[in-house]
Parts: structure tokens; C-alpha cells; sequence
């Protein structure tokens, strides 16, 4: 069973191995996940992080987080995504590329995207459109706006 952490962006569930976050996600899910102290250590880290990046406090997650549960191919994507910083964004084609693919291959990025399955710590927020423009996103295009502003808020621009 997940756990709901209420924050001002609305409800997030999550979830945890012994090994690390497994779920962060705007939707409840199906199941019931037997957690051991460790998990629970994750979970308390995690809740304690997601409020610090979310008061503008935080601008690198430290909570581990477990993928191993997902092909490989989702994991190589959201791996380089994870080397996209706070503040800055990418677009599919250009993540395609970093991860060895051809700009055709952006909706494939998509597909690795939309099964992101902890939101914000792996930042698919940050994957716009190759013109800039937000696109899909699984919290919404509201909540993808809000978590670039919060990003964007402390810039200096030049």
C-alpha cells in the first residue's frame, strides 16, 4: 500500500524497497507492498525531501531510488535524465541523443517518460517540447508548470 504525503501541490503517493523509492506519483495505486525499516527510513527521507524542494529549499534529491523493477531501456533514459539540473530543461530529442538515439527516436523518450515512476526526484518535469512548449505530463500540465516556476523563481538572468 502506498503512502500519501500531502504537500501544496496536492496529494503524492509513495512508495519504497528496502532498496530504495519505487513510487512517486500523483495517483493511487493497486497493491500492497510489505515495507521493512529500511523502506520506511526511504519514505521518511523522501517526505523530508520532496517538502524541502517544494518550499524552494532543496534543489538535489538524495533519497535513493530503486528502478530495478523496470526494463532496462526506461532505466537508461531516466538515469540520464537525472543529470538534468534544477532550474534547467531538455527537450525529448535532446535526451534522445544523450542517450545514444537519433532525434526521431523523442517519442521513444516519451514512452520511457510517461512510465517514470517517481516524478519530481527523477525530474521527467523538465522534458519539454523540441519548440519549448510543455507537453504531457502524469501530475498535468498545471503541476509541470508549477514545478518549473519553482525552479525558475531564484534565476538570475543576466
Amino acid at each position: 500500500m502506498s503512502v500519501v504525503h500531502e504537500t501544496r501541490i496536492g496529494p503524492l503517493h509513495l512508495e519504497a524497497s528496502e532498496h530504495g523509492l519505487t513510487l512517486l506519483g500523483f495517483s493511487p495505486v493497486d497493491g500492497d507492498t510489505p515495507r521493512g525499516a529500511a523502506a520506511e527510513e526511504t519514505l521518511d527521507l523522501a517526505r523530508r525531501e520532496i517538502d524541502a524542494y517544494l518550499d524552494g529549499t532543496l534543489r538535489e534529491f538524495t533519497v535513493p531510488v530503486d528502478l530495478s523493477g523496470h526494463p532496462a531501456w526506461d532505466r537508461r533514459v531516466l538515469d540520464e535524465l537525472r543529470s538534468v539540473g534544477y532550474g534547467d530543461t531538455v527537450s525529448y530529442g535532446e535526451l534522445a541523443a544523450a542517450v545514444g538515439l537519433g532525434p526521431a527516436d523523442a517519442r521513444r523518450v516519451g514512452g520511457a517518460m510517461a512510465r517514470n515512476p517517481v516524478a519530481i526526484v527523477v525530474p521527467c518535469h523538465r522534458v519539454v517540447g523540441a519548440d519549448g512548449n510543455l507537453t504531457g505530463y502524469a501530475g498535468g500540465l498545471e503541476r509541470k508548470r508549477t514545478l518549473l516556476d519553482l525552479e525558475a523563481r531564484d534565476r538570475v538572468l543576466f
